[in-house]
């Protein structure tokens, strides 16, 4: 077929990886960013790309850069190029990219690039030895035009509660999942460290990745000098890990740029379609803690804008910072995680072995899925999630281009097939357990559990208990399901 001119193409992606022992010396994330972008170009075999840049887009993270794109732009000679920063968010990425395609397919970008980067790894390692590592944010920039602004997650009440991370949160979620399969706590372990082992040993293979060690699934969900329980039922190596030096950046182009470039036609990799939807931000008033209308609804438009199916799909990278973020994506998009697949689900090992920026996690699995293409050709889906399972983003990528033109779309989420529920802060009297997780100390002891409630009207409510037999018993038995007693200031007694 005639291809259009318009027609979005990736030319050119990379990921850099510091594990230097000097904090000192480390890149700061913005030379990671720009040494990705310079790597991509490489990759892409078309170094003057980066001069012909109209737009450089940096994924938001956890520092003061106030236009990181206009830094990076600078740096590769491409200083008339505009500049985006993203809020943050897991689904940043894909989102982003999905954007850049959009604008690109109506004529509007003829060449632009994403990029995203943190160098959390080396500055933890200066604040231990009380080192200062290299600033480089340009404070006479002004900020960056925003794309997409900052992330609710939750409530002011539901954060005074203990909703206030995702490394308690997550594994709430998973006790709702167990549940809800009508899992024993060991039938349940057992099966999310089968699902973890397969994701480690993608890592294993990923010379990007943070943990290369073979694990096991007992080794995984059994506590450990080098594998303390941090909050039930998650271990260490079942949690998210941002402690890396790592970037990512993907180039973008028309079809008509990466031609007049001269890139090599099996280095293209097409964008088909992207798709998006939210949830409701606070986790209380969602319906049912282990499911996602929004992400069924947005990765069910991803195959029909698409003509397609999951049995289709050769290669999948869905977002991994906790297991409870891979069930609740495959039970809605009817993804079985029991049966045998020689299909990974991931293209990097997922946030705990493979590791990534805040923000970019999807950055490095966008990168990653580019290269899986190249060497086995046909389609990808990327997944992202952001705040507590709140957003969500879809993007299916191929080595053919879209029959259609590159589609997207926004997904209307069905809620009156799951309706809301209504807050009921003031609410103090009996309620029933449908969720908890049990935060643990360093040394491995039990030392708060976060506790979510439905009340007889329906309402969720949260509280928790610092009980040390209560915690004891909610880490080895069931606790979903019980009555237990709320008091005004939101302690349970069970």
């Amino acid at each position: 077929m005639t291809l259009d001119p318009s027609t979005p193409v990736i030319i050119g992606v990379a990921q850099v990886t510091d594990r230097v022992d000097d904090p000192e010396v480390a890149r700061t994330p913005v030379e990671l960013m720009t040494d990705a972008l310079r790597s991509a170009a490489i990759d892409a075999g078309a170094l003057t790309a980066l001069g012909g840049l109209d737009l450089v887009a940096a994924v938001g993270g956890m520092w003061r850069y106030r236009d990181p794109g206009r830094q990076v732009a600078t740096a590769v000679g491409a200083a008339d190029a505009g500049t985006l920063l993203t809020g943050l968010s897991g689904t940043s990425p894909q989102r982003l990219l999905d954007h850049l395609a959009t604008r690109i397919a109506a004529g509007q970008l003829e060449a632009a690039a994403m990029v995203g980067g943190e160098a959390f790894r080396s500055r933890r390692r200066a604040r231990r030895m009380g080192v200062e590592v290299r600033r480089d944010a340009d404070a006479e920039l002004g900020p960056a035009e925003r794309y997409e602004g900052a992330l609710d997650m939750a409530t002011e009440h539901e954060m005074r509660r203990g909703v206030a991370e995702p490394g308690v949160v997550y594994p709430l979620f998973e006790t709702a999942i167990r549940h809800s399969r009508g899992e024993s706590v060991a039938e349940h372990r057992n099966r999310i460290g089968t699902l973890w082992a397969g994701f480690n040993a993608v890592a294993v293979e990923n010379p990007h990745a943070a943990v290369r060690t073979p694990m096991t699934a007992t080794e995984i969900t059994t506590p450990s000098k080098d594998n303390r329980m941090v909050a039930a039922p998650y271990t260490k190596a079942m949690m998210a890990n941002n402690s890396v030096d790592q970037a990512s950046a993907v180039l973008i182009v028309s079809a008509a740029r990466a031609a007049a470039l001269g890139v090599p036609r099996d280095r293209w990799v097409f964008p088909l379609v992207g798709t998006r939807a939210d949830d409701e931000a606070s986790p209380g008033v969602r319906h049912d803690l282990h499911r996602s209308p929004a992400a069924r609804s947005a990765g069910s438009l991803v195959f029909e804008l698409a003509g397609t199916d999951m049995d289709e799909v050769n290669h999948l990278d869905i977002y991994a910072c906790f297991p409870a973020s891979v069930q609740v994506c495959a039970l809605e998009l009817g993804l079985d995680l029991d049966g045998s697949s020689d299909r990974p689900l991931t293209v990097t090992g997922g946030l705990t072995f493979a590791g990534a920026p805040h923000s970019n996690s999807v950055g490095q699995s966008l990168a990653a899925m580019v290269g899986r293409l190249r060497e086995r050709p046909g389609t990808g889906l990327v997944y992202g999630n952001g705040g507590y399972l709140g957003k969500h983003a879809f993007g299916l990528y191929g080595t053919e281009p879209p029959a259609g033109g590159y589609r997207t779309a926004s997904a209307e989420v069905d809620l009156e097939a799951t309706p809301s529920r209504t807050p009921d802060p003031d609410f103090a009297g009996q309620a029933t357990i449908d969720g908890y997780s049990v935060s643990h100390d360093r040394e491995g002891s039990p030392m708060r559990a976060l506790v979510s409630m439905l009340t007889t009207s329906g309402s969720r409510v949260w509280g928790g208990t610092t009980q040390r037999a209560t915690l004891d018993a909610m880490v080895v038995e069931e606790f979903v399901g019980r009555p237990a007693e709320l008091d005004p200031d939101g302690l349970v007694a069970i």
